[in-house]
């Protein structure tokens, strides 16, 4: 009999609901500004050096949050310099969120915003029909590379459009965060489809290793609190073990021997951690920057 379990993805709106839970309950936006306040001024040094304008490439920008943290950064380093920054987002309702999120904030005069609806392959393949290959001085892809069906092409694609003092920024989970940990175990498990893949920094190392590339990693601490995971019936905590099982309903839906050992691996050590009486999951992010 086929598994009830289907993958989250195929409930935008639950994944959308799960993926806001998650944010509420971690560290994860927090640790990105982090890097964006201490380590980002140094990556961006000299991408715009000589240059009157400045041209940033957001690969999957979300509702924007970080983007407009990271103009923040490139404006206190080129002030005054235009920058023109493109935006790849295949959802509308997030583009509509970034859109109110520029709405609402100041000191935008100096930076045109571009939204293109669609994935980063679409976008790929238009601009190769289009026969247009734009260079950019700063291409960032944060949390996007699970949604994409050729990591190592994707990756090749976006580097091969960085200009001379350029750089390009990755953000995904680390490879010594618990979700490595929980994807390799259970990856044959969980109700996949092709709509998602699970790639951690590790993999992302491999990559660029075989590639021959240059780039810097930097690790950046998180958590996520996953108690209520553990309380029966609590529709937050089944909404956090749908974004962690990327299964929709995986409480309901799951085989009860699954989800008693998935439930008894979230507890452990190598995956989460004890303080308070609360349930702490490894979320550790790695950024990782590429040289051109």
């Amino acid at each position: 009999m086929a598994s009830p379990m289907r993958s989250l993805l195929t409930d935008p709106a639950r994944y959308l609901q799960s993926f806001q839970l998650f944010l509420a309950n971690s560290t994860e936006h927090q640790c990105m500004q982090e890097f964006v306040e201490r380590q980002l001024p140094a990556v961006i040094a000299s991408i715009g050096n000589g240059k009157s304008t400045i041209n940033i490439l957001s690969v999957g920008g979300g509702a924007g949050e970080i983007d407009l943290l990271i103009l923040s950064k490139v404006q206190a380093r080129y002030p005054g310099v235009t920058i023109n920054n493109d935006v790849i987002e295949p959802s509308a309702d997030q583009i509509f969120k970034y859109k109110e999120h520029v709405a609402e904030t100041s000191n935008l005069e100096n930076v045109k915003f571009t939204w293109h609806e669609e994935t980063a392959y679409e976008y790929e393949s238009r601009m190769n029909a289009e026969k247009k290959s734009k260079k950019w001085d700063f291409i960032h892809m944060i949390q996007m590379l699970y949604y994409v069906k050729d990591v190592p092409a994707t990756i090749r694609y976006f580097h091969s459009l960085l200009e001379a003092q350029a750089k390009l920024l990755i953000i995904l989970v680390s490879g010594t965060s618990g979700w490595e940990m929980l994807w390799k175990k259970y990856k044959s498990s969980f109700p996949l489809d092709d709509l998602c893949s699970y790639v951690s920094s590790a993999d992302i190392k491999r990559i660029l290793d075989s590639a021959g590339l240059k780039y810097q990693l930097y690790e950046l601490p998180s958590h996520m609190d996953i108690t209520s995971c553990f309380i029966e019936g609590n529709k937050d905590g089944e909404l956090l073990l749908d974004f962690l099982t990327e299964t929709c309903e995986f409480s309901k839906t799951a085989p009860p021997e699954l989800k008693r050992q998935v439930m008894e691996e979230l507890r452990k050590p190598e995956y989460s951690e004890k303080r308070d009486g609360k349930v702490l999951f490894n979320n550790n992010l790695t950024a990782i920057v590429i040289e051109p």
